[in-house]
């Protein structure tokens, strides 16, 4: 297997150190990834197998970094200003 290195600051270098129990490698590793699955599916808007198992194993999907379409943000605003039903209780929901 390779290795890269990286260099960074010595106030990185000590969080980094500070934080010893993380394992960075397996970090960079599936950062990297991550942003080789999102540039290859921007491309061809498809998931390969491999790619589809190391998303479900992240619980990560390309998708979740597009941003969102114009209509799903109208709709969000649209549901924020309501209208809102007032409860006193609980029982209040399972009315009719």
């Amino acid at each position: 297997m390779a290795s890269i290195t990286l260099a960074v600051s010595d106030e990185l270098k000590n969080e980094l150190k500070r934080l010893s129990w993380i394992n960075w490698s397996e970090i960079a590793r599936e950062e990297t990834l991550k942003k080789i699955i999102f540039e290859r599916y921007i491309k061809t808007r498809e998931i390969s197998d491999v790619d589809w198992e190391f998303c479900e194993k992240i619980d990560w999907h390309p998708v979740d970094e597009l941003p969102l379409k114009e209509e799903h943000i109208k709709e969000i605003n649209r549901r924020r200003k309501g209208p809102f039903v007032k409860l006193n209780s609980l029982s209040g929901i399972f009315k009719d």
